[in-house]
């Protein structure tokens, strides 16, 4: 048996495990093609159980929420991060992503962004079936995207991103080809100060609905998969604790715009069950989306269940250390995938490490007991440093 067949699928198990996608009778996941698209790839976010997109701006609010460019007060940044994938079982499947943006005009009320990130198997050796050494192939999923971002009034944004997205898994089986998709993001992000007691606190809001976009084929287009479409709202609000130090709190709610996979039904027979499902995986991407928010076997309550939440905190002194907790909740028909976060952050003048911790409360997860870690770096105190 091929070494990268029985890599993938054996990846793949543990990615559909961490997804819910198993077989009890009880569950009724939504799959998608490209799961790595959802993975938080910043230490920040995912120290805060997964909330993120109506935080403070940061270097990585591409993935979160494009439009809080728009306010965030530095000129230009970019960053860098490192997550392990699996790393208790395999210790060559990560997750590693770059991302920058530079404000636009005297006005810094623009920003153009862009973030590139590479999920990456290992390099794999294929043999025969008698474990002869045949050659080596590296498979991954990818995507690049771009954005811009800009205020639409003093207290609102909005931003647009264009994505490109290619796996290639090519070797693993026969039939297996490269697979590419086109996708879009939407967001907005609203920032305001409200009284507090004697204090003024920073409250936003965000949205963001991301990968809009075609179907992938990872075997030449008789199969085609809907890319991770999410719809992703949340709430956040930074309280001045003193002169020197914040306490912040976010909630975020995200569901897939995705249609639900029918189950068969008890006085169904099997061809017409294959009947329904070709239906359904032939439906378009875009009315895919409107499907999603009805189409639940489960009905009403079913949509519901579809809803995962995540709630995060965040403790902040003199801008210079932080640390980090949060929360985040699927429900078991769904997934199941329940975990907590614990996070830290140190900032010098011109760059800021962040690290990540999770542990699964509910299943096993593939970063469960897993550091991950981010680097993001300030280039306007870059400059002033060679001043």
């Amino acid at each position: 048996m091929k070494s990268l067949l029985k890599k993938i699928l054996f990846v793949n198990i543990f990615t559909l495990i961490a997804l819910g996608a198993n077989a009890q009778d009880d569950m009724n996941p939504i799959t998608t093609g490209v799961p790595s698209l959802i993975i938080a790839p910043d230490a920040r976010g995912g120290g805060m159980g997964d909330a993120g997109v109506a935080t403070a701006p940061d270097v990585y609010s591409q993935h979160w929420n494009a439009a809080k460019y728009a306010f965030n007060p530095s000129k230009a940044g970019f960053g860098l991060s490192y997550t392990p994938w699996l790393r208790k079982i395999i210790n060559d499947v990560a997750l590693v992503y770059g991302v920058g943006y530079y404000k636009l005009g005297n006005e810094n009320n623009q920003a153009i962004s862009a973030s590139i990130r590479y999920f990456s198997i290992g390099d794999v050796n294929i043999t025969d079936g008698y474990g002869n050494f045949l050659n080596s192939v590296s498979p991954y999923e990818m995507a690049f995207d771009v954005a811009y971002s800009r205020k639409l009034s003093e207290t609102f944004s909005g931003a647009v991103t264009v994505r490109y997205i290619r796996t290639d898994y090519t070797g693993a089986s026969e039939g297996t080809s490269a697979g590419n998709a086109f996708a879009a993001d939407i967001s907005g992000y609203n920032e305001s100060y409200i009284r507090t007691g004697s204090s003024e606190s920073l409250l936003s809001f965000g949205f963001n609905i991301s990968n809009i976009g075609t179907k992938i084929s990872t075997d030449g287009g008789p199969r085609n998969d809907f890319l991770p479409t999410n719809l992703r709202l949340g709430a956040s609000i930074m309280y001045p604790m003193n002169d020197v130090s914040t306490l912040s709190f976010s909630v975020d709610v995200n569901k897939y715009l995705v249609p639900t996979p029918p189950l068969q039904k008890e006085d169904e027979t099997n061809d017409e069950f294959e009947k329904r499902l070709k239906d359904y995986r032939e439906i378009n991407p875009i009315s895919g989306i409107f499907k999603s928010f009805g189409d639940a076997p489960g009905g009403f309550s079913e949509e519901l269940k579809e809803i995962m939440w995540s709630v995060g905190a965040e403790y902040d002194y003199n801008d210079k250390f932080r640390v980090r907790t949060g929360y985040f909740h699927e429900n078991k028909m769904k997934g199941n995938r329940q975990y907590v976060t614990f996070g830290a952050g140190f900032k010098m003048s011109a760059f800021q490490l962040d690290v990540a911790y999770l542990v699964a409360t509910a299943q096993q997860n593939p970063l469960d007991q897993t550091l991950r870690f981010s680097l993001g770096f300030d280039i306007d105190a870059m400059k002033n440093l060679f001043k």
